[in-house]
Order: C-alpha cells, then sequence, then structure tokens
C-alpha cells in the first residue's frame, strides 16, 4: 500500500470523515509511483511537518494536508508537460544536396489525428510540414517542393538539403488530441574536394643555413569548415606561415588554404588531409643525384672534342691526295723532257 496512504491514516486518526483526506493522497500515490521517489520524499516532509504541529485542529490540520497535495499535484504534472517536450535529442546526418527522413517515433496503435513538424529557428518555431485528420496542411514556399509527409510511417522526407537546413527539428504526433513531442537534430555535412598539394624546395646554399621546402594543401567545396592535416612530417620542424578558411556566402561550403616551411634533414614521403579527403603523396628532401649542371658541362665539353677530332681528321685525309697529283705532274713533266731531247 501506498507510503502516503498510512501518512494520512496515521496524521487523521483514521476517522470516517478523515476519508476524502486518505482518498487524496490514494490518487496523487498512484501518480507517484510511476515518476520515482523524489516527489514521494517531498510530499513525506511536508505532510510531516504539518503532523507536528499540535495547534492545529483535525478539519485543518486536513485542510492544509489537502492544500499540500494540490501543490505537489501541479508540480508533478508540470515536470510531466516538461518531459512531454523530450530532452532526448536523436541525431541525424544528411550529406549536402542530398535527402533525409525525419521519423517521427509513436508507440500507439491509436490513429494519428496531426503531425506537425516544425523547426526552432531565430527563437521560435517554424512550421515545416504535416497533416490533420489526413489533410495535407499550408507549407511554406521554401519548403514546398522539397519536403514530403507519410502518414503511415509519422515521416517526413526534405529532399536537396542544404546547410540552412541544419538545426533543431520538432515532432509533434497527436493522438486522441494530446502530443507526443519528440525533437531531432539535422546536421549537414559535405565532402571536400582532393586536396592540392604542392612544394617548393630550395638547396642548400641558395640563402639558407640548409634544405627547407615550402609547402601548400588546399581544398574546397566541404561541410562543417576544417583544417589541414599533414602526415609525414616532423612537427618540430615545421612553421605553419598561411593559414586561411573561407565560406561560400550562397552555398555555405568551405575552403581551407595552409602554406608551411619545413625543414628537411631526409627524404620524406607526405601529404595532407582535410575533413576525410586525402591528397596524393609526393617527396620531399630527395637527394640529389649527379648536378644538372655538370652534366651539362660534360657534354659540351665532349661536344666540342669531338667537333675537333672530326676536323682534325678530315684536314688529314684532304693533304694527302694533294701530295700524289703533285707527283705524277713532276713525272709528266719528266716524260715530255726526255722525248723532246
Amino acid at each position: 500500500m501506498c507510503v502516503f496512504h498510512f501518512i494520512s491514516c496515521a496524521l487523521l486518526g483514521g476517522k470516517p470523515k478523515t476519508l476524502a483526506c486518505s482518498s487524496c493522497f490514494e490518487t496523487l500515490c498512484l501518480v507517484l509511483r510511476q515518476r520515482g521517489g523524489h516527489e514521494a520524499s517531498l510530499l513525506s516532509v511536508s505532510v510531516s511537518a504539518v503532523h507536528t504541529s499540535t495547534s492545529m485542529s483535525l478539519q485543518l490540520r486536513c485542510l492544509y494536508t489537502h492544500s499540500l497535495a494540490l501543490v505537489v499535484t501541479l508540480l508533478l504534472f508540470t515536470a510531466t508537460s516538461g518531459d512531454g517536450d523530450g530532452d532526448a535529442v536523436e541525431n541525424i546526418t544528411a550529406v549536402l544536396g542530398h535527402s533525409i527522413t525525419f521519423r517521427c517515433p509513436s508507440n500507439r496503435s491509436t490513429p494519428v489525428e496531426r503531425l506537425y513538424i516544425q523547426r526552432f529557428k531565430n527563437d521560435k518555431e517554424d512550421f515545416i510540414n504535416g497533416f490533420y485528420r489526413g489533410q495535407p496542411l499550408p507549407v511554406l514556399p521554401e519548403y514546398q517542393n522539397r519536403t514530403k509527409v507519410n502518414e503511415m510511417e509519422l515521416s517526413m522526407e526534405m529532399r536537396n538539403i542544404s546547410v540552412s537546413d541544419e538545426g533543431l527539428y520538432k515532432c509533434l504526433v497527436f493522438i486522441n488530441n494530446k502530443p507526443e513531442i519528440s525533437k531531432i537534430l539535422l546536421k549537414v555535412t559535405a565532402e571536400y574536394s582532393v586536396p592540392t598539394i604542392t612544394k617548393d624546395c630550395n638547396k642548400p646554399g641558395d640563402g639558407g643555413a640548409g634544405k627547407s621546402c615550402q609547402l601548400s594543401c588546399s581544398a574546397v567545396g566541404g561541410y562543417p569548415q576544417s583544417t589541414v592535416r599533414w602526415t609525414g612530417l616532423n612537427q618540430s620542424l615545421t612553421n605553419v606561415i598561411y593559414n586561411r578558411s573561407s565560406a561560400d556566402n550562397e552555398s555555405k561550403t568551405w575552403t581551407i588554404n595552409q602554406t608551411i616551411v619545413h625543414n628537411c634533414n631526409q627524404p620524406t614521403n607526405i601529404s595532407c588531409a582535410v575533413g576525410g579527403s586525402v591528397s596524393h603523396t609526393i617527396t620531399i628532401c630527395e637527394t640529389e643525384s649527379f648536378p644538372f649542371v655538370v652534366i651539362v658541362a660534360i657534354a659540351v665539353v665532349l661536344v666540342f672534342v669531338l667537333l675537333l677530332v672530326f676536323v682534325v681528321v678530315m684536314k688529314c685525309c684532304f693533304r694527302g691526295p694533294q701530295r700524289d697529283d703533285g707527283a705524277g705532274e713532276t713525272g709528266v713533266r719528266f716524260i715530255f723532257s726526255t722525248s723532246e731531247r
């Protein structure tokens, strides 16, 4: 038996004219048993305070007892109404430009009279969509062609999701003219483009004490705002020289840019990531092979030497035949002179 029934009987002596007070607590007991022990303790203390007062008449104590019961009952119903709004919030995530379904929970098999889906925005609630006794309700222009209610599933589909749709929504399901309230928090995401990564490395002796690389990473079209994450770098050798994020005025998506300087000490494969997108891998601080300038110089010398050898050979080839022609002419002259004699 409920503790308040015993308290009221003990307080009022179990007399017939106290049955009204006892009945009051019996009714309140049923509510308290469902709510838990906190309200029971509160009412028990209040009744005990009335019981300890010996200066009160029986009727006055009964009056005060009923008053206390009324006050606590009002507190209970206020708390119950507050719990109807639901402290628990269901989180759902939609991809930018895609569709999402809001599902309003209901544990009743009784037909639903009304369904309202509203949104908390700018300290007020905007009606999004719903129905009343099977009939559709007027919808704001921005949701007319993007939302559709399913009366059987107590759900609403929202299409072409934008960043501005992100926020807190409320479902009101009316059964027997009593609302069942639940809340849904919509979060919007958009994947960033594959980050673009570039490098510009100097060489030892180019004005610095050692080799260093200026690295840049950028990605666009993502939501929510994110940061650049580098893989493969020693953070103690890295210095950020430029970091900027900007949101598009229309789509509200973000563009992320970052430039760093990394001091090289050994060949390293690196990449950068923004959100869930990762760039391709590049290598920095590579060990240089034979200097290109030296290779070019050697090639020029070899070409010059080959040309010089070619010229010498050609000169030697042309001088030989000239000597033979001279000897022939001398022989001819000698024969003519002999014949004349």
